[in-house]
């Protein structure tokens, strides 16, 4: 476990502990508030270009009434483009500037609250993950961000904007033209402020399933590429592509019922707007003929209409911004309202490196049931392993020996009898301590798109990375004591070779090895090893043994397994069956018991015997 990692399970433990409700109410305000200062200069900006923005108008009109009347020599005209050209320039800096605050204040949320989600999943329990699929998880760390990111930053400036050019737009209307002509045309626009409520209403459920059926369709996309070997395999191609295709249609018939919807908002815009227009013309037309507007106003308050058709546009994208973002907003928190079933019982040894554990372990009348299940899969087990013994499991698939070692690596917590690690119950010690000296190498040998030098080096601390040439022969006397050494110098690029997604350039075997090796290097004080020599060949595996029992000197092995060849090595063996210790004791004595373990030995031995024929 690393520095970051002790010190993000201390602060989240703490935060569980004294303030265990922030999760429920999950909320921006803290995010942009991190970013205030930038939004107040970027709507200051803002406010000026809109400024600049609304005296265009006013000097255009000028300049018409002023040749027309022949009031405005050269000199005037000149100083009339001046004022045009210094508008202008505002607004082209200012845009520049308030897109720099507020867009960069959008982008700084988006990455401060992407990194804290990622930062609260690591925290999840099991169960969480269970439950989740890879693809919706990926969708909200996509699409949903990007939703809130879209009404945090161009979605505050377009609503700001609006309400500011809408007000002042008026007023200049009202002050500069005339107040009857402005009334006649602003009241057909108050039919929007009606529009946009139910079309907002609308908008916020069809937005929703929009973002479902996209994760849906995620989730369809990498579950058929991860697992494109095993279709291929099945000839289940085109069985899958119908799938996709149906995924596919999904998304596009809720992507299509929001843009019909905003297909049919837009054009009524248009059509308010365009009544505004004609109004202006008619009654703003005859009054010029009648002498109470001059040609220079009427044709600033043209302008002005104009001017109000981007808040009116901009309110229909507001709407659709804001109604995307609160679908995404409640399944982002979906994720923050979560909590994990596994913390620390006492945050305030989370960052206490001086504990360690020696590597006794108890188990006393141990009874475990899934969270999601009924029947208990651990019944009333107890054993005992001391520090640098060797315990091997064996029992049938189902029997409860992959729970014993998430139990041990307290992935779920167990609801009867007493799980002991050094004669202190499992809870008592920080889970970050755990970690750090438990190795485990899984069934399902996880290697990531890297280096093999690096996957074999993931557990390894930063400050071991810091002298690479003693890493390194680190690594290689792991690799070596994993039997793995020599197919990784019969790579072209040896331990700088790149394994692939997932390892899948490797074999079964040389992933195996290569887990057990990555778990080696870490010299935990117990090391789990789940079916871990599966799918090596016999001599491999009596080779790793071998190195094992070098290496492991004074140090707890727990080896889960099948086959006898890989226990018989064991101080003991521990015999499950349906969840309940049947059999224990060392291979010499479980053979004299005549047993499950005597049984299963001799057949491995005819076996082995008829293989050899």
């Amino acid at each position: 476990m690393t520095n970051a990692n002790i010190r993000r399970w201390q602060v989240y433990n703490t935060m569980n502990q004294n303030n265990s409700s922030m999760e429920k109410r999950f909320s921006l305000i803290p995010y942009l508030l991190k970013y205030k200062w930038h939004y107040l200069g970027g709507i200051v900006i803002l406010l000026f270009v809109d400024l600049a923005n609304l005296y265009i108008p006013q000097f255009i009109g000028e300049v018409i009434d002023g040749l027309a009347d022949g009031l405005l020599d050269r000199s005037g005209v000149n100083g009339l483009l001046m004022k045009l050209f210094a508008a202008g320039a505002v607004m082209m800096l200012g845009r520049f500037g308030w897109r720099f605050c507020i867009f960069g204040a959008a982008r700084g949320i988006e990455y401060r609250l992407r990194n804290d989600m990622f930062g609260h999943l690591e925290t999840l329990s099991a169960r969480y993950f269970n439950s989740h699929k890879t693809g919706d998880l990926m969708a909200r760390f996509t699409n949903d961000l990007s939703a809130l990111r879209m009404a945090v930053g161009p979605a505050v400036v377009t609503a700001f904007d609006a309400v500011v050019m809408t007000v002042m737009v008026l007023l200049r209307m009202v002050l500069y033209v005339d107040f009857r002509l402005t009334i006649m045309a602003f009241v057909p626009l108050t039919l929007v402020a009606v529009g946009c409520y139910f079309y907002g209403i609308e908008a916020k459920k069809r937005q929703t399933r929009r973002q479902e059926a996209f994760s849906l369709l995620s989730d369809k996309v990498q579950e058929s590429v991860a697992g494109v070997r095993v279709l291929k395999a099945f000839v289940q191609e085109e069985e899958d592509f119908r799938a996709i295709e149906d995924a596919s249609r999904n998304s596009m018939e809720k992507n299509l019922s929001m843009v019909k919807l905003r297909a049919v908002f837009g054009p009524a815009l248009d059509a308010i707007t365009g009544i505004s227009l004609l109004i202006t013309l008619v009654f703003g037309g005859r009054m010029v003929l009648e002498g109470t507007v001059s040609i220079g106003k009427f044709v600033a308050f043209n302008s002005y209409i104009g001017m109000l058709v981007w808040p009116m546009i901009a309110c229909g994208d507001c709407i659709n911004s804001f109604s995307q973002a609160a679908a995404a907003f409640q399944r982002i928190a979906g994720i923050f309202r979560e909590k994990p079933d596994i913390v620390d019982k006492r945050p305030e040894l989370s960052g206490n490196k001086d504990i360690h554990i020696r590597g006794d372990i108890t188990l006393n009348n141990l009874t475990f049931t899934y969270p999601d299940g009924e029947t208990p899969v651990l019944k009333n087990v107890s054993l005992e392993v001391k520090a640098g013994e060797m315990l091997g499991i064996l029992g049938r698939t189902g029997s409860g020996k992959s729970s014993l070692a998430d139990l041990l690596l307290r992935v779920y917590d167990c609801q009867e009898g007493a799980l002991l690690v050094d004669g202190r119950p499992i809870t008592e010690f920080p889970l970050a301590v755990l970690h750090r000296d438990m190795a485990y190498v899984p069934q399902d040998n996880f290697l990531f798109s890297d280096t093999l030098e690096e996957n074999i080096a993931f557990g390894l601390e930063e400050r071991i990375r810091d002298h690479p040439e003693q890493l390194r022969a680190s690594i290689k006397r792991a690799a070596k004591a994993a039997c793995i050494h020599d197919n990784i110098m019969g790579f072209p690029e040896e331990y700088r070779t790149l394994v692939g997604e997932r390892g899948v350039t490797l074999s079964g075997g040389q992933k195996q090895r290569s887990s057990i090796a990555r778990a080696l290097l870490m010299d935990a004080s117990v090391l789990i090893l789940d079916d871990s020599l599966s799918a090596v060949d016999t001599d491999t595996e009596e080779q790793i043994l071998e190195n094992l029992l070098h290496m492991r000197q004074g140090r707890t092995t727990i080896i889960i397994a099948h086959r006898i060849s890989t226990l018989q090595k064991a101080d003991h063996v521990a015999v499950l069956t349906e969840g309940e210790l049947t059999e224990y004791g060392t291979h010499e004595e479980l053979l004299k018991k005549r047993g499950f373990y005597a049984h299963i030995y001799e057949k491995q031995q005819l076996e082995q015997e008829l293989n050899v024929i």
